[in-house]
């Protein structure tokens, strides 16, 4: 990368996804030791490796750097890692002269330089750059600012280190994944309205929908307003009479939001960790759900919940429709409960109750996670986490995992591997990238090999959604995704949940070719997709699908995405699946899901082979997945089948792409208009005997996948 500081361009180059400059690649183990270089095509007197490290306080140090007696111009050294897990951020620092230094920069910015006058030294930093190919970097000015409570500018290379031995579950490396939020699903065969609303004889403000199809409630009753209380009656038994749909989706595991006991209709307000929404079926429904699920080879994991709780549960009890005391009426009334300890709670001015609540909701009462006795009835040897893996659960997402403390998280992780034959998997919700998450005060324990598995891919989601959209190129996009790649420990990143709707954001093809948001739900509620643009949407979700399949990590369907479901933000994102009301293009959508999802299935070098990207510039990305020259994966694992996927992916809706291999096999692209027309294409090819394509013609808004063994 040319600095625009420098006239001189590439006088200086380190780039950390570059073996030359960087050995080993990414993310490493604690103990070990990665080479780093430097080229230096200019006179310097001295270059110093800077670098500090940690996790909840940072360490500084400098390694000076020594010529290689082999290669001219380059600086090399060799750094020990740490022994504990954390990062460790580097950046170089070039001191010479000051006239060394000034023949360097350019003139006008002479007067930003650092100088020790009493020794003529004078500093220049190389630093990373975000926008740099193969993690080139740029000079700058200052140090690197990498301390929690500094602006992270200039931005430092960083080094994710990871406990020794941090293995992840091979079952969830490259899984296909399908989000199901359970009442918006499908009703069980058993279904009755009847015994349905039975479950509101407690909980009056609760609303029942005879009507499968009619939207979602945005009102409440008039006495409560807007609680989240309608429900339509989809259930465990009906979600496991879909396992037919589900396998032909080539779905490898299930990820339900909440099915504990609660008041509301997503359950993020749990009422009782041991038992099963009756409304969902209850504990019968979960079992033969669970065996359901066993037997058609699907596994499931279930959402945990644990920084707060309901303040209508068992727990809490605030409204008394529990036989038990809750720790609400033991600090207003003086009861005994054994859940007091478990909440924090304080008088107000005027004397009433008030207590700690998930961002201020007092119907979701913060739990105290440093509590033993909370810990002990959550990850307890007969505990609520060992019950739920023992009952036949693969795994647990945690909800949100931030707001968690980190040695909770460990004793989770913990719990999770010894009650699962450390197969089991906990999955966070991190809305950012995780391994330099900031969150209350210190970088946080989130990718390390000591609390998750893998987390929410919502960077994933934010980077693809901008490309396809026209608001970022495909340079940018792969720029991105490589800086993700190089910071997570692989185990981590081949597990990662790469999703593009969840129930806590609007659905992707809303994102892609709706309306802008009004903000407003009743104006909201009846913006769906203009019908103009249905083909448009369509092809788009086909090129979305095509690289959450294509890329490493589990892509994952949150229900209803197959087939165009719209919606903005909660509770539009969670509507009912509407079973055998689908339109032709929704059908036709669902078709090339299939399909896509299929190649996961047949060729297992896209769950894990290697990626490379070949060719990302303007509309244009060209990336392959691949096994090594031992037909291996990326843990060493043998490929059956093809050993080579590539993927040519044309965003324009304005040109078609001529893509060519030339003799040194590098990617080749031109461009000639066409507007988009129909519905976006899917094209798949294999070559057989080592043979690979010459040339692929790819149209508006499509995608080519060849295929070589």
């Amino acid at each position: 990368m040319t600095s625009e500081i420098s006239p001189l361009g590439r006088c200086v180059v380190h780039c950390s996804r570059l073996p030359l400059y960087r050995t080993p690649f990414g993310a490493q183990p604690t103990r070990g030791y990665v080479d780093l270089s430097i080229d230096v095509h200019v006179n310097v007197d001295e270059i110093v490796l800077c670098y500090a490290y940690g996790l909840y306080s940072l360490s500084y140090s400098e390694l000076r750097l020594q010529k290689s007696e082999s290669v001219p111009d380059r600086w090399v050294g060799r750094l020990r890692l740490p022994a504990e897990p954390g990062l460790l951020f580097y950046w170089f620092c070039l001191r010479s002269s000051h006239e060394d230094i000034e023949a360097i920069v350019d003139p006008k910015y002479h007067e930003l330089l650092y100088r020790k006058y009493e020794e003529n030294r004078t500093y220049l930093y190389y630093v990373a750059s975000w926008d740099g190919k193969d993690g080139e970097g740029k000079f700058a000015f200052s140090a690197p600012r990498v301390g929690v409570n500094e602006e992270k500018y200039p931005h430092a290379f960083q080094i994710t280190v990871y406990e020794e031995g941090f293995t992840t579950p091979d079952w969830m490396k490259g899984a296909t994944m399908y989000q199901i939020f359970p009442d918006r699903f499908f009703r069980g065969s058993d279904y009755s309205y009847e015994k349905m609303t039975e479950t509101g004889t407690s909980r009056p403000e609760r609303i029942f929908h005879e009507d499968w199809n009619e939207d979602v409630d945005i009102e409440g009753k008039p006495e409560t307003g807007y609680l989240a209380c309608d429900f339509y009656g989809g259930t465990l038994k009906g979600i496991a009479e879909k396992t037919d749909y589900l396998q032909s989706l080539n779905v490898d595991v299930v990820y339900l939001n909440p099915i504990c006991e609660a008041r509301s209709n997503h359950r993020y307000d749990t009422a009782d960790y041991m038992n099963v929404d009756p409304i969902l079926g209850g504990k019968d429904g979960y079992k033969s759900f669970s065996k359901t699920m066993h037997d058609s080879g699907i596994r499931y994991i279930v959402d945990g919940v644990f920084s707060h709780t309901g303040a209508d549960s068992r727990y809490f009890n605030k409204y008394g429709r529990y036989g038990e005391s809750g720790a609400y009426s033991a600090f207003a009334d003086g009861e005994n409960s054994r859940f007091a300890s478990w909440y924090a709670f304080h008088r107000g001015e005027n004397g009433a109750v008030e207590y700690d609540s998930w961002w201020g909701f007092p119907e979701l009462p913060n739990v105290k996670e440093d509590d033993l006795s909370y810990r002990e009835y959550i990850l307890g040897e007969n505990g609520v986490i060992a019950r739920w893996l023992r009952g036949g659960a693969s795994g647990v997402r945690l909800d949100v995992s931030d707001e968690l403390p980190d040695s909770f998280l460990r004793e989770m992780r913990k719990t999770v591997k010894q009650a699962s034959d450390n197969q089991g998997l906990v999955l966070g919700e991190v809305w950012e990238e995780a391994t330099s998450k900031i969150s209350y005060g210190n970088y946080r324990d989130f990718a390390f090999g000591r609390t998750h598995d893998s987390v929410m891919g919502y960077p994933f989601r934010e980077t693809l959604l901008s490309f396809l959209k026209g608001e970022i190129d495909a340079r940018v996009w792969s720029l991105t995704m490589e800086r993700y790649r190089e910071n997570f420990p692989d185990q981590i990143y081949y597990c990662m949940m790469n999703l593009v709707s969840s129930h806590d954001v609007p659905r992707a093809i809303t994102m892609l070719a709706g309306a802008p948001d009004p903000g407003d739900r009743a104006l909201q509620k009846d913006l769906h997709l203009d019908k103009k643009v249905l083909g448009k949407a369509s092809a788009l979700m086909k090129l979305a699908f095509a690289v959450q399949i294509m890329y490493p990590g589990c892509p994952c369907i949150y229900y209803g995405d197959e087939i165009g479901m719209d919606g903005y933000r909660d509770p539009f994102n969670r509507r009912t699946y509407p079973w055998g009301k689908e339109e032709a293009w929704q059908k036709e959508l669902l078709s090339d899901y299939q399909k896509l999802s299929g190649l996961r299935k047949n060729y297992p070098v896209l769950k894990g082979g290697d990626i490379r990207i070949l060719y990302a510039k303007g509309d244009a990305l060209v990336f392959e997945r691949f096994a090594d020259e031992s037909g291996m994966d990326h843990f060493g694992r043998p490929i059956e089948g093809a050993k080579k996927v590539l993927c040519i992916l044309n965003r324009s809706d304005k040109i078609k792409m001529q893509v060519r291999r030339d003799k040194d096999r590098e990617i080749q692209v031109s461009l000639e208009p066409e507007d988009f027309s129909g519905a976006g294409q899917i094209d798949i090819s294999e070559f057989s005997d080592g043979a690979a394509f010459s040339e692929q013609t790819v149209g508006p808004l499509s995608v080519s996948i060849i295929i070589s063994r």
